[in-house]
């Protein structure tokens, strides 16, 4: 097994490691994560119709035949809305309680997703029709390295796609001041200003791992409806999605 493990930020692992029991409880210290859930579930769902040759799938079960990696998983809230899709999901984290409580809450929930703790480095296998690193790299810390490895697991012609915040003036004042502070969505210290990537940085370190990126969209809150929604706007928060072109 590949033991490299030079994209991972300890400090990062144990921070979010501690959170692991309180995860999956809608008012914890995870409630923002739960309320932002949806729209990028959505997206995804969008995305894999647009982009992906997909069959024609049973009823509710439109992500049937995926292969999907998540990278990061935590406690499993994506993984576990994506298996529910009939997606085969692969989920992993190099924090051990959130990969325990990850499989624990699956099995509670009746669904078989193969959760590991490691990292993208260190898991082994085949390759995916598509890797997600949702809310991860503004925690790594090596973007580019982190990217070249991720990439390494997405199959010709597969997707790759990140969630992450941008670097802006905006995205200090709302997902640290507001989001932290002021709001208290999130623990304090969840996020470093200094670590948030911008889609040009983003889009380089995949254009460099030899993906192209097809589409890109920004998530706003919208305080008069209490939800998230897509947005042309992506000062603060959004998404790319790549793909690799390569036979």
């Amino acid at each position: 097994m590949n033991e490299r493990h030079d994209t991972i930020d300890p400090e990062e692992v144990a921070r979010f490691d501690r959170l692991a029991e309180d995860w999956w409880d809608p008012a914890g210290p995870m409630r923002a994560l739960h309320r932002f859930n949806p729209v990028r579930v959505a997206y995804l769902q969008q995305l894999f119709a647009r982009h992906l040759h997909l069959q024609e799938r049973q009823a509710g079960r439109p992500l049937a035949g995926l292969k999907i990696l998540d990278i990061g998983c935590g406690a499993g809230i994506l993984s576990e809305a994506l298996a529910s899709l009939g997606a085969e999901v692969t989920g992993i984290d190099p924090a051990p309680s959130n990969i325990e409580v990850a499989r624990r809450h699956a099995e509670k929930s009746g669904l078989a997703i193969n959760y590991v703790c490691t990292t993208a480095e260190a898991l082994e296998g085949e390759a995916f029709d598509v890797v997600l690193a949702m809310e991860v790299v503004e925690h790594v810390r090596d973007v580019k390295a982190f990217v070249a490895r991720a990439a390494a697991w997405v199959r010709p012609r597969g997707l790759f796609v990140l969630a992450t915040i941008n670097r802006t003036a905006r995205s200090y004042l709302f997902a640290i001041v507001g989001a932290e502070y002021v709001l208290r969505w999130l623990p304090k210290g969840t996020h470093r200003w200094e670590h948030f990537v911008t889609p040009r940085e983003l889009a380089k370190a995949l254009g460099a791992a030899s993906l192209e990126v097809i589409d890109q969209t920004g998530i706003v809150f919208n305080p008069l409806g209490g939800e998230w929604r897509q947005s042309r706007d992506m000062e603060v928060n959004y998404i790319l999605a790549a793909a690799r072109r390569s036979a």
